[in-house]
């Protein structure tokens, strides 16, 4: 059974920063985000991942798969026809979706703890925490997932056949993927989740020694 949609209270708690900061600091002239390409173009992979800068990312790219569609004219690719529009807005919602897993395994991964070692004793409660929020966070994965399988299949149905958005091919090669087998987060979540429930195992046994 695929879990629910889990989120941290820690991220929840920076969002609602985030929505606090933004709605009391915007100056009468500036330019207010509306719509689902304005949302994503604000996303970005920092070069080093803190939490913050993981949860910055999952707060634009909600609001980006929360919003509406700009007009086709400023659509990030060029829109020729309905059919391309439609094509289009599939492939926007699945790749934003597969964003959000990435972001939440690199959330998960900073606070993830690959191996118990033998002299983590003295320190456990605290790496069980942290592990719980790694786990939270690979949980959260599951559910963008099964969007992201929900918009690919819908963006290779039969009336998209020989309709390719050349524009955003790395998009397409996503969905391709996703359709062959290729690209299957849940394989990673799955293993992800098993190795770390293993190490919270070995460290609960652990006994209160220290080396």
């Amino acid at each position: 059974m695929i879990p629910t949609k889990k989120i941290t209270l820690h991220i929840l708690q920076i969002l609602v920063l985030f929505t606090l900061f933004f709605a009391t600091n915007i100056p009468a002239n500036a330019y207010v985000c509306k719509y689902k390409e304005d949302f994503y173009k604000l996303y970005h992979v920092h070069y080093r991942q803190d939490p913050d800068d993981c949860i910055e990312n999952i707060y634009w790219l909600e609001q980006a798969v929360n919003a509406d569609f700009a007009n086709p004219y400023y659509a990030m690719a060029k829109i020729e026809n309905e059919t391309q529009w439609e094509k289009y807005r599939y492939l926007f919602q699945m790749h934003v979706n597969l964003k959000l897993i990435e972001q939440y395994l690199r959330l998960g991964r900073i606070y993830d703890k690959k191996v118990a070692y033998f002299y983590d004793a003295p320190w456990k409660d605290e790496y069980l925490r942290n592990l719980e929020k790694a786990k939270s966070c690979y949980q959260a994965g599951y559910y963008y997932w099964q969007e992201a399988q929900l918009w690919a299949e819908k963006a290779s149905t039969s009336s998209f056949n020989f309709l390719y958005i050349t524009d955003l091919q790395n998009w397409e090669d996503e969905r391709e993927r996703i359709s062959t087998g290729t690209l299957n987060y849940k394989k990673t979540l799955d293993r992800e989740i098993a190795r770390l429930d293993k190490v919270i195992d070995e460290l609960i046994a652990m006994e209160a020694k220290t080396y």
